[in-house]
């Protein structure tokens, strides 16, 4: 596991539960307005990566103040220990929460036949024909989107779909196709962007929707699944 840091505790993280996040390191997405961008690279600083064994003795120190631990990155699920990691994990009698785009929807599907999760949230980049642009990728993950998708919401697992909304990507009609590519969803979170820190520089400082925008954006996908939240 390539696991770059390590927030000691979050409140808001995993809904209802106090949390531990760690960071894994390496993604197969280059989103122009990631927030992490220093986790993108998988090759980067591999001498400052946490050890499991350093992170299993801190979160047994941490056995009494926190319900769970929240994995994101980065995309976790391109660690090619990720379930072995996960399973130990679950001996300290801790929640899991995963973070993930979706594009590894064979990963996602061993894990929940494991047992081993307990919440997945699955980022929904945009509608799918804005995908190449959203994601700054060249690869065709659109067939993996779509099977994750439906892999989740057959899950039995609980778990929430969300997009960070972005000025010059994201526009009130990309909405109804999200919503039509996760119909009947139990959660969906519009997430404003924050653009303090970006992958692409030219982005940083741009301004965030009012909410205004994530309120009509709010009204676009909400006959499409049963809750939609928005997180300024």
């Amino acid at each position: 596991m390539k696991i770059s840091g390590i927030q000691k505790t979050s409140l808001i993280d995993y809904p209802g539960y106090i949390s531990t996040i760690i960071f894994t390191q390496g993604c197969n997405y280059r989103c122009p307005y990631c927030h992490n961008p220093s986790l993108i690279a998988a090759d980067s600083n591999e001498e400052s990566y946490l050890s499991v064994n350093k992170v299993m003795s801190f979160l047994k120190k941490r056995k009494g103040l926190i319900d769970a631990l929240s994995i994101t990155g980065g995309e976790p699920t391109i660690q090619a220990d990720l379930k072995e990691f996960i399973t130990e994990i679950r001996t300290l009698g801790l929640k899991i929460k995963l973070d993930t785009n979706g594009s590894k929807p064979e990963i996602l599907e061993t894990l929940i036949q494991a047992g081993i999760l307990d919440y997945i949230a699955m980022d929904i980049k945009s509608s799918l024909d804005k995908y190449p642009k959203t994601t700054g990728s060249k690869f065709d993950f659109l067939s993996s989107i779509r099977k994750s998708i439906n892999i989740i919401q057959k899950s039995g697992l609980d778990y929430e779909f969300r997009t960070t909304v972005v000025p010059g990507f994201h526009e009130n009609e990309d909405f109804k196709d999200i919503g039509l590519l996760i119909e009947g969803a139990e959660k969906y979170y519009i997430q404003n962007f924050k653009a303090d820190i970006c992958y692409n520089s030219k982005l940083m400082g741009i301004t965030s929707f009012p909410l205004y925008k994530l309120e009509d954006f709010q009204k676009t996908i909400a006959p499409y699944v049963q809750k939609v939240y928005i997180r300024e």
